[in-house]
Parts: C-alpha cells; structure tokens; sequence
C-alpha cells in the first residue's frame, strides 16, 4: 500500500533545507527584536538609563546595559551568523530575565499580546542555541561550526 504523506515528507523540496531554515529563523525571528528592542535601546540610552526597570537590583544602567546586550548586540551577531550559540543564549538569558521580572510570566488574560511574543523570542533563542546557527553563517565560514 502507497504511503503518499510519507513519501511527500521526503521530497527535496529545498536541498539545503535545514540551513535555509536557521537562516531565515535568524533573519526574521531577530531582525524584529533588534528593530523594536535593540536599537531603541541604542540610540536613547540616556533617555532609559534614568527610568529603566532593575529587576536584579543591580542598578538601572547596569540592567540597561545587560537588557542592550542581549537585545541589540547579540541581536547583530545572531543576524552575522557569528558566535550564535552564545549569543542566542545571552539574547535568552535576557529575555527570560525580563519575562519573568519585568512581565511577571504574562502570557494570558489582559495585554497578552505582549507574553505571546516574549514566548516567541524565547523559542527562536532556544532553538538558535540548540541547533546552532546552520551553513550559510558567519560561524560556519570562519569555524566550520553548522
């Protein structure tokens, strides 16, 4: 008996699939996050210095400078492809530090909009440190790291 569905899984649809793959997850799963988040941060630091939440009463500048890190320069490197695990993982670290913290796990109920997306980010990130950041990257080119 033909398995039709089996069989249209293993269609080459893309030959390079996976690493098309991470490289669009890269692309348009953190160029939103860089655009939004991180380069906000960026270019009005002074502005959110003075007002920036500090979850773990580090101080607003330190905490500014940890969330800018994990948004806007790990951001940059994840789009290069360039050291994308650890980046993924600073990028994940801050955002589970501000969903906790910042969004108290908010998920459901009023202005979920917001935890749905923080959900998202997190899933990119942790599939970037997982799976790694794929061929067509800048770790792939100087490390041989896919």
């Amino acid at each position: 008996m033909a398995r039709p569905l089996k069989n249209l899984a293993r269609i080459p649809l893309f030959p390079a699939g996976q690493d098309a793959g991470l490289l669009l997850l890269r692309l348009l799963g953190v160029t939103p996050l860089l655009l939004k988040h991180g380069l906000e941060k960026l270019f009005t630091f002074s502005q959110m210095a003075a007002h920036f939440p500090d979850p773990l009463h580090i101080g607003a500048v330190p905490s500014l400078i940890c969330a800018m890190l994990g948004d806007a320069i790990a951001s940059i490197l994840l789009l290069l492809g360039l050291f994308t695990r650890w980046a993924a993982l600073v990028s994940l670290v801050n955002l589970l530090v501000a969903w906790a913290f910042v969004h108290h796990f908010l998920f459901f109920g009023h202005d979920s909009d917001h935890g749905e997306l923080i959900v998202l980010y997190l899933a990119i990130m942790a599939t970037l440190v997982v799976a790694g950041p794929g061929r067509y990257s800048l770790d792939a080119a100087l490390f041989g790291e896919k």
